[in-house]
C-alpha cells in the first residue's frame, strides 16, 4: 500500500516537471514562463520528495529531504525573482515607453 502511495506521488511529479518544462518551451515571454517553471517544479519536487518520504527508513533522511526541499525553493525563487528583474530592467522599460 504505502509503495504504491509512493510510486504514485513520484510518478505525478514527474508529471508536473514535465509540465514545467513544456510550459517553459511554450509559454511566449520570459514572464509567463519562470511562473510555469517554478510553480511546477515546486510542486513537482514537493510531490516527489513526498513519494520519497513513504519510503524513508529514518528520521535523519526525511529531515535531510525536507531540508533539500526548502533549499531548492529558496533557491528556486531567488533565481527566478533575478531573471525577472533583468527581464524587466532589459526589456520591461522598454515596452513602456
Amino acid at each position: 500500500m504505502i509503495q504504491g502511495m509512493s510510486v504514485l506521488l513520484i510518478l505525478a511529479g514527474l508529471v508536473f516537471f514535465a509540465a514545467g518544462s513544456a510550459g517553459m518551451l511554450r509559454f511566449p515571454d520570459v514572464y509567463t514562463r519562470l511562473h510555469a517553471l517554478t510553480k511546477a517544479d515546486n510542486l513537482g519536487l514537493g510531490l516527489v520528495v513526498l513519494g520519497l518520504i513513504l519510503q524513508a527508513e529514518t528520521a535523519a533522511f526525511v529531515i535531510k529531504l525536507l531540508i533539500i526541499w526548502a533549499l531548492v525553493l529558496v533557491a528556486g525563487a531567488a533565481a527566478c525573482h533575478l531573471v525577472a528583474q533583468r527581464a524587466w530592467s532589459r526589456f520591461g522599460a522598454k515596452e513602456e515607453r
